[in-house]
């Protein structure tokens, strides 16, 4: 991860991932080694990426799957909002970019 996200960097990312749909779905088995790959190669590739949670409703259980995602797959938690959680890992090669992040000082 380059650096922590702030405030209005998480907003714009929200913004552009709005129209995005899922590519990883958590089910009842949770984080799997299956599912861990998946999320590493979507972000890898796309950067920003939405992640569904089929079998948690609870609000806690999605904040802990969050919290573990983020640890094991290095990325960022960009925004939760009903069952999918939005995730933001900058691929370290500038070339593959493909999510420009603004310039926000201060």
């Amino acid at each position: 991860m380059v650096k922590k996200l702030n405030g209005s960097l998480k907003k714009h990312l929200r913004g552009i991932a709005h129209g995005l749909k899922p590519v990883v779905f958590v089910g009842q088995r949770n984080l799997t080694a299956n599912v861990i790959k998946a999320l590493q190669e979507s972000l890898d590739y796309h950067e920003l990426i939405k992640v569904k949670c089929i079998d948690f409703k609870e609000k806690e259980q999605k904040k802990k799957i969050a919290q573990e995602i983020e640890k094991l797959a290095d990325c960022e938690l960009v925004g939760m909002i009903g069952h999918i959680l939005t995730f933001f890992r900058q691929q370290p090669d500038p070339e593959k970019r493909k999510v420009i992040l603004p310039d926000i000082t201060g």
